[in-house]
């Protein structure tokens, strides 16, 4: 709350006016007659808010403002205009000024204002929490591992994150990428600008562009107005392109231009724009192999693969299976606030360090969450978890079918492929997106397979 308001103004009656105003209202005042007063003032004592005249003898109000954007530039300020220095109280609130207040006013407008003020920097006070918060959860630090594989990935993080250096993640899906891009981001100078997030194989390969580099009005049938591109967005903060092997050939050129020119055209507009942008790329795909395959554009593969940093999947981790478990079952602990200090039964959790976690720490987190909400006491028991996690003896790949009566080495691959996208769709009882994330495919080409094999 704003409890703590000084007056500054060289009307006595003007001070008395609104003394009595705030005192009313609840609020603590304190007055003095000039700019010169009202900095001894703030030097010697805590004030929540100034409310002080434009037009003083001495230093006047817009000098005034100037001087506590220098020195306390967090201290809120209301400037007082009277008719005819309307102008002057538009140059104080550029100067930084909160708001103005036109002389005379109605002692409602004063309060209101007020109230307004104290709202603002309530706001201000939530989004300051919750950046902390947001900066504390994406330190390396707190991210959950001390095996010296995700050591290693998060000693690199540490190294280049203060850097502008484009930074490949490279891991299966589920393994962090998204949560190490943003390590990358909150311990970069750019932690206050914006962080935009871009999975490249979950949009549509003809609205990529423009929701990429944007589009103007009449680009296309369905632009009916200006669009701001995903990258202009990012300007002066961080762009993490997520499945960066499944952006389409004809994107790739156009993203490699952005790389190298760090401008910005959107679709139908012939000029571009100068944006300061800090790309991470993530792929579960194998780039250079992707290259190989002319399916990825080497001269780009270069570009972003200035920095790689390697996330291990769960299963080359597996000591830190056990504090990732801890931290999950406190994060969602939430959903059985009834059920205070949840843990593992030693079962639960042999049957977590048995399982392979083709998922990754997506597919332990999601279990973990199916757990707590199961539950019938703060340990979680074996048959709390998943039927995938329980049958340790069952895990693994299908048994390969070969072909009856062939040899042949693309009828096998076929065979094993489909079987493979049959099991996993039956796991996750036809959940395409989870099935995906298990064959370790982008969405899009497993329905492009589910349509091969005639399995939709």
């Amino acid at each position: 709350m704003l409890r703590n308001v000084l007056i500054v103004d060289d009307d006595a009656s003007m001070r008395h006016l609104l003394s009595l105003i705030l005192k009313d209202r609840g609020y603590e005042t304190r007055a003095v007659s000039t700019a010169e007063d009202a900095l001894r003032e703030i030097a010697s004592r805590d004030h929540d808010l100034v409310l002080t005249d434009v037009r003083m003898p001495g230093i006047g109000g817009l000098a005034l403002v100037r001087e506590l954007q220098r020195i306390a530039p967090d201290l809120l300020v209301v400037v007082m205009s009277a008719y005819g220095a309307h102008d002057a109280a538009i140059d104080a609130m550029k100067a930084g000024a909160y708001d103005y207040l036109a002389k005379p006013f109605k002692p409602d407008e004063v309060v209101l204002l007020l109230r307004k003020a104290e709202e603002r920097e309530r706001l201000a006070r939530e989004n300051r929490r919750l950046r902390g918060e947001l900066a504390a959860a994406y330190r390396p630090d707190a991210i959950v591992g001390t095996s010296e594989a995700m050591e290693s990935a998060l000693r690199q993080v540490r190294k280049v994150a203060p850097q502008k250096t484009t930074v490949l993640l490279e891991g299966e899906s589920g393994t962090g990428k998204e949560l190490v891009a943003r390590a990358l981001h909150e311990l970069s100078p750019r932690a206050s600008m914006p962080f935009v997030a871009v999975n490249c194989g979950a949009i549509p390969a003809d609205l990529l562009e423009s929701e990429l580099f944007g589009h103007v009005k009449g680009a296309f049938t369905d632009a009916r107005r200006d669009k701001k591109g995903l990258a202009a967005e990012a300007d002066g903060g961080t762009l993490f392109l997520d499945e960066i092997g499944e952006l389409p050939l004809g994107l790739q050129v156009k993203l490699l231009r952005f790389l190298q020119e760090e401008e910005v055209r959107p679709v139908g507009d012939v000029r571009a724009r100068k944006v300061d942008v800090r790309v991470v790329a993530a792929t579960a795909r194998d780039l250079a192999r992707a290259v190989a395959a002319a399916q990825f554009r080497e001269d780009l593969y270069w570009r972003l693969n200035v920095v790689a940093v390697r996330l291990p999947p769960l299963r080359e981790r597996r000591d830190d299976i056990p504090a990732l478990a801890g931290h999950f079952l406190a994060r969602h602990a939430r959903l059985r606030p009834e059920l205070p200090g949840l843990a593992l039964s030693p079962e639960a959790r042999d049957a977590l360090l048995a399982h392979r976690w083709p998922g990754n720490v997506r597919e332990l987190e999601h279990a973990l969450e199916r757990a707590v909400v199961l539950a019938d006491g703060p340990v979680i028991r074996e048959e709390d978890l998943p039927d995938t996690v329980r049958a340790a003896p069952a895990r693994g790949a299908p048994a390969v079918a070969v072909p009856e009566g062939s040899l042949s080495v693309k009828r096998a691959i076929r065979a094993v492929e489909e079987q493979l996208i049959r099991a996993a769709l039956e796991r996750t009882g036809g959940n395409r997106t989870r099935a995906a994330e298990l064959l370790d495919l982008s969405y899009r080409a497993l329905l492009y397979k589910i349509k091969d094999y005639g399995l939709g």
